[in-house]
């Protein structure tokens, strides 16, 4: 009995139409898979879906290439950075290098003008020590002592210059006298007054010194000339 006669109200059974044809109808094309759910993809109310789709993908891949490009211009400017940074650091390293050596040049220069300063002062004492050794008063415990001065401001660096026979230099000689002789070719320390001192190349104190001029009377040396092959020749000849 139908469900018209049960009731007394009934409804109109459903008709549900299934598309199982295996060819689209409007492309010609063959179906695959489920017919019906392959032909609702190719009406014309599933085609602007898939239009959809499509831009939407497309969408996609342009947002993709611009993130791309956008980190591909970051990655640069934090290059050019990292360089930026590696020459100021290079150039701050420089500069501390070169400060570094000023210090110790100026440290250095600062130590010798004192051990300088401190030397010059016991240059009276070593002249006096001088004047008991040539005097023959350096003897005993004195002795002694004044070997032991002079060998420890030996080792601080000071150093004596100033004999008989050197020629005569005005930067590291101060005359006081002078004569002339014939036994001299240029000016010579013929005197040691007083002898000079010296840290290092650094000059404390001039050595004071008589000296002997030439006095002309002594002949220059014969200089013999000198003979060519030509000169040989003709001699022979």
């Amino acid at each position: 009995m139908s469900s018209k006669h049960r009731g007394g109200q009934g409804e109109e059974p459903k008709v549900v139409i299934r598309d199982r044809r295996r060819i689209d109808p409007e492309t010609g094309a063959p179906r695959s898979g489920n017919g019906a759910r392959a032909a609702g993809a190719n009406t014309p109310a599933a085609r602007p879906a898939a239009a959809g789709a499509a831009e939407k993908k497309s969408s996609e891949k342009k947002a993709d290439a611009a993130l791309a490009e956008a980190a591909a211009k970051e990655v640069a400017e934090l290059k050019a950075e990292l360089e930026e940074r590696t020459k100021d650091l290079q150039r701050v390293t420089a500069e501390y290098a070169n400060y570094r050596k000023r210090v110790d040049r100026d440290r250095i220069a600062v130590v010798e003008q004192a051990t300088g300063t401190v030397l010059s002062s016991l240059l009276p004492i070593l002249d006096d020590v001088d004047r008991a050794r040539a005097h023959g008063d350096l003897t005993g415990a004195f002795a002694a002592v004044a070997e032991q001065l002079e060998n420890n401001l030996t080792k601080l660096g000071l150093t004596t210059f100033g004999a008989v026979g050197d020629a005569f230099d005005p930067t590291w000689h101060e005359a006081v006298a002078s004569q002339p002789s014939a036994e001299v070719d240029v000016t010579t320390c013929s005197e040691i007054l007083r002898r000079g001192y010296a840290l290092g190349d650094r000059l404390l104190r001039a050595a004071m010194v008589a000296v002997a001029e030439p006095d002309g009377s002594r002949p220059a040396p014969a200089v013999e000339p000198e003979s060519t092959a030509g000169d040989a020749d003709v001699r022979g000849a």
